[in-house]
């Protein structure tokens, strides 16, 4: 299934060009959506993984033409009003009603210490590590999730099928394609795997420059 926000290396968006001097915000209002949405998060309704696939599951007409805050905005409130923190009235407007979530309010005096603390992924699991550092792997060659069609995954499209090495073990992490669902952690080994640009793209500039990617277990495959 074709993935709208599955963009990487795709021919015609342009070359990425960043600017070394370029604000953190480049309006301001970017930085009141940052702070919403960490905000909301707090209220621990969802985790991260759910809130990546809330700004997947925009219409594609809409992915392609709202900016990066725009998209985590308009995620922000279909979560908000899935899980029933608001209503489509409050989101419009009307004064919202008292819940016991209020008391999960992420206060100022307490920012620095959320942020300081994040949201840990790892997670003890049975299951073994298959690869170590060096091996050559291969990934799935479909890019999709096997939990649930059409669901969340964070193997990309375009490192779909291709071949490379691990380079680090990171222990055991909630797997996004579980998580993203209400399925549970489902803990299984994530590893960095490096790939050359020409196991990726017909015609990289630099063919051997490498990519590296944080891939889970169930992503991979040896390769012979």
């Amino acid at each position: 299934m074709t993935r709208v926000h599955d963009m990487g290396g795709r021919f015609g968006d342009g070359p990425v060009q960043p600017q070394a001097d370029a604000p953190v915000f480049e309006q301001d209002w970017h930085g009141r959506a940052l702070a919403v949405t960490l905000a909301a998060g707090a209220l621990g309704q969802w985790n991260i993984d759910v809130s990546r696939h809330a700004r997947e599951r925009l219409s594609p007409k809409d992915y392609a033409r709202f900016s990066y805050y725009e998209k985590w905005m308009s995620a922000l409130a279909d979560l908000l009003v899935e899980t029933g923190v608001l209503t489509q009235e409050e989101l419009r407007g009307a004064d919202p009603a008292q819940t016991a979530l209020a008391a999960r309010k992420l206060t100022a005096c307490k920012v620095h210490e959320t942020l300081a603390a994040g949201g840990p992924a790892d997670r003890p699991s049975s299951i073994a590590p298959l690869f170590q550092r060096g091996d050559r792997v291969r990934t799935r060659r479909i890019a999709t999730n096997r939990l649930v069609d059409g669901g969340h995954t964070r193997l990309p499209r375009y490192a779909a099928g291709a071949t490379g090495h691990i380079l680090r073990y990171h222990g055991t992490h909630v797997l996004p394609d579980s998580a993203a669902h209400g399925l549970g952690d489902a803990p299984e080994p994530l590893y960095a795997v490096a790939f050359r640009a020409d196991q990726l793209w017909a015609n990289p500039e630099h063919a051997e420059d490498e990519v590296i990617l944080d891939l889970w277990q169930s992503y991979l495959e040896p390769a012979s």
